[in-house]
């Protein structure tokens, strides 16, 4: 049996997929937490093969956090369950290690043949993401700059049109509000807009936040 731990904020998903695998003849969901230091805590206590987590999930700040825990427990696969855009947050999540993204509008049909095929050791990405991931491979550096923001640059982003100021930010990536300044400049200049709320509604149609 895979041995899959779920991380999410909502009990309603975790009732709903606990409740779908609960006979499966290949998957069996063996932790359910609902913040990101839980994670850590079920990864050392329990032999998990596939992590399914939600980019949003409380306490996870950054991408980089899962970079890390990939380094750490090399052995686990790790899929992006998320409502998150799938066009602006695969391409840089696949590039962090993580073995699929699955968007949660998917049915949990396609979660589960995920699951299977990520611990076969298959990359899973929808289709069209993949085309775009090689689209913008060959595209110049100036065609693909708005296409192709950093996952740093994503993050303080996402922050940014939450509301919350540089220094909010630093706090919460733990890195320098000078750090924080620089990142949103050149997220003015890669979005080619010159102020704040511009730059969160563009954010909006792109559906990056």
């Amino acid at each position: 049996m895979i041995k899959v731990c779920l991380a999410d904020n909502f009990p309603v998903t975790h009732f709903g997929v606990k409740s779908y695998f609960k006979d499966h003849d290949e998957i069996s969901i063996v932790a359910n937490v609902g913040n990101f230091s839980m994670v850590r805590e079920i990864l050392q206590s329990k032999e998990i093969d596939v992590l399914v987590i939600d980019l949003e999930l409380e306490g996870l700040a950054s991408i980089f956090e899962i970079k890390a825990m990939l380094k750490n427990h090399p052995t686990t696969k790790i899929i992006i369950y998320s409502s998150l855009s799938e066009q602006i947050y695969a391409p840089n999540a696949i590039k962090a290690g993580v073995a699929g993204y699955v968007h949660k509008t998917e049915k949990l049909e396609t979660l589960g043949q995920s699951i299977v095929k990520v611990q076969q050791g298959k990359i899973i990405v929808n289709e069209n993401v993949r085309k775009n991931m090689a689209l913008i491979a060959k595209q110049s550096k100036s065609e693909r700059l708005y296409r192709k923001l950093s996952n740093r640059e994503i993050e303080v982003l996402r922050y940014l049109s939450d509301g919350k100021k540089n220094h909010e930010i630093a706090d919460i990536l733990s890195l320098n509000e000078k750090t924080i300044s620089t990142y949103k400049l050149r997220l003015l200049t890669k979005l080619n807009v010159t102020n704040l709320v511009d730059l969160v509604n563009k954010a909006k149609t792109l559906e990056i936040v």
